[in-house]
């Protein structure tokens, strides 16, 4: 009898040592699990920051990549100087000096085509060939993906006018009749050509300071859009919600 137990006695503190080192893989497997759940990267940290206008791109994709992005953003700084230089010039030459555009582009077209002829009767005489003058073409590709990318945007804003003309959306009503009227108030202040050149400066010196300083931009960006946001939804309750074409809303609604 005492036998058999010493023989079963080794089979059990087997058995146990097995369930034992079961357990403790198991729990060694968790832990190493937890341990080995890494952070948030900084990209994914990164992305649910908030970004200006709900921007989920770089700037430069935003402004539709490519050469005038460069230009913009101040990628090649010789071509956007030349750029923003050659618009500062026409717009001195209209505005401060009034010259016309119609005679602007004549003279420039005399001054072309009698360099161009002096130039070709001059290697005539000399027995020499004549300036390769090369032949320009519009291709019609080219041409036909303008045009639609036009027709495109045209097409958009009157499905938005037809929207807010239908009564659909109040919201978009009253931001178009704001942006009208600031558009009206600054055209006031402003000729078009003026405005044009407002704009163009604007283009080659707001965004590539964003792009510099979007980390410090964003987070006011944030909470000025948050107290609009306020001041909207009080708006909303005090005024817009009384009004006869909110309630009808409401009730088809």
């Amino acid at each position: 009898m005492a036998e058999e137990l010493e023989k079963s006695m080794p089979k059990e503190e087997s058995l146990m040592d097995k369930i034992a080192e079961k357990i403790h893989d198991h729990d060694s497997s968790s832990s190493s699990d937890s341990e080995h759940e890494k952070p948030e990267s900084p990209s994914a940290l990164k992305a649910k920051i908030y970004r200006l206008f709900g921007r989920e791109k770089p700037v430069h994709k935003v402004l539709g990549g490519g050469l005038p992005a460069d230009v913009f953003l101040w990628r090649d700084k010789k071509l956007s100087a030349s750029v923003l230089g050659v618009a500062t010039a026409i717009w001195v030459l209209f505005e401060l000096v009034e010259y016309h555009f119609l005679s602007l582009v004549c003279h420039i077209l005399i001054f072309a085509l009698a360099a161009m002829f002096l130039l070709s009767n001059a290697h005539a005489f000399m027995n020499k060939t004549p300036p390769k003058i090369p032949e320009i073409h519009i291709k019609e590709e080219h041409f036909i993906m303008i045009v639609s990318a036009l027709r495109n945007e045209l097409n958009q804003a009157f499905v938005i006018l037809r929207s807010i003309a239908l009564g659909r959306d109040l919201k978009k009503f009253l931001m178009v009749v704001v942006g009208l009227w600031i558009i009206s108030v600054v055209g006031n202040w402003f000729n078009f050509l003026t405005l044009v050149y407002i704009c163009f400066v604007l283009l080659h010196t707001v965004p590539m300071l964003y792009e510099k300083h979007e980390d410090k931009v964003d987070p006011v960006a944030e909470k000025t859009l948050k107290e609009l946001k306020k001041h909207y939804m009080v708006f909303d309750e005090k005024v817009l919600s009384k009004l006869p074409i909110a309630s009808l809303k409401a009730k088809l609604g």
